[in-house]
């Protein structure tokens, strides 16, 4: 369904970039339907050319009545100069998709031309690996077509999931920001090993073996993360010893915190521009 369609995206930093690297990787989309853009760092665009072969011109520079499909990639406290920009020259079927954290459909409706079909979307930076967690939500005008179709565009980065839009932020704090939980856990795994005489690269290869055959591990196999650990942990074993380390120092408290501030901030974000429109309505 996405044959000939032009794909853009608004913002050329490192999500879009990530979300272009597996697109062309997976070989769903040519490089030639893919437009990168931004207000003017040049320098950044030429960048993306050369590296993935794709069209890299500036916002001003992009040909509206020729997207397809145009992304929102820029940083949330951009949305409404964005929109602003551009709602008199997209066209009425041209599919909206937002990758910033917190913006609401209904926002992004408001300050676009009646009937424009927007998706919420978050995934994160696995993209660049066709690895991602991706979420979708629909908007209030968009149709089945426009869904399957950003479900097709998403599939070539990874895992897709269909979500209600009340639901995203508590993904945001899963998915869209959990990446950087394990890259914190690898820092330290990494740390820890090179002080007990490791090469360091030796305890990340090390660290991230063990975070990947664990994470296969879940998918593949029916058992309970609970039940997994049970497997796992022999009394009075080392496992055991690592566990109480964790649970004494509040390892698994901090990992729910961690989720729920990503959680909070995507709210807040989304309350502070609900918050600007009634000071201007």
């Amino acid at each position: 369904m996405l044959n000939n369609k032009t794909i853009a995206f608004l913002g050329a930093g490192n999500m879009a970039e990530a979300m272009i690297s597996g697109t062309v990787q997976s070989g769903k989309i040519p490089a030639e339907q893919i437009i990168v853009s931004n207000r003017s760092n040049y320098g950044r665009l030429q960048e993306m050319k050369a590296k993935y072969d794709i069209t890299a011109i500036t916002k001003d520079d992009l040909p509206f009545d020729e997207i397809d499909i145009l992304i929102l990639a820029m940083k949330p406290k951009d949305i409404d100069k964005a929109l602003d920009s551009i709602n008199h020259l997209v066209r009425n079927d041209t599919v909206i998709m937002s990758v910033l954290a917190g913006i609401t459909t209904s926002h992004m409706e408001e300050q676009l031309p009646g009937g424009q079909p927007v998706i919420r979307v978050m995934p994160n930076t696995s993209s660049m690996l066709k690895e991602s967690a991706t979420a979708i939500s629909a908007g209030r005008f968009t149709s089945r077509e426009d869904m399957q179709n950003a479900e097709e565009l998403l599939s070539s980065i990874g895992e897709v999931f269909v979500i209600e839009e009340s639901q995203m932020d508590i993904f945001t704090g899963i998915a869209g920001s959990g990446p950087a939980y394990f890259y914190y856990l690898m820092e330290h795994i990494e740390k820890t090993g090179a002080e007990a005489g490791l090469d360091p690269k030796l305890a990340r290869k090390i660290g991230a073996q063990t975070i990947f055959g664990a994470a296969k591990m879940m998918l593949e196999r029916e058992e309970s993360p609970t039940q997994l650990r049970e497997n796992v942990t022999s009394p009075n074993g080392t496992t055991a010893a690592g566990l109480d380390a964790l649970a004494q120092f509040g390892g698994g408290k901090a990992i729910s915190e961690a989720v729920k501030g990503a959680e909070k901030r995507s709210k807040e974000i989304s309350s502070s521009l609900q918050s600007k429109e009634l000071v201007t309505s």
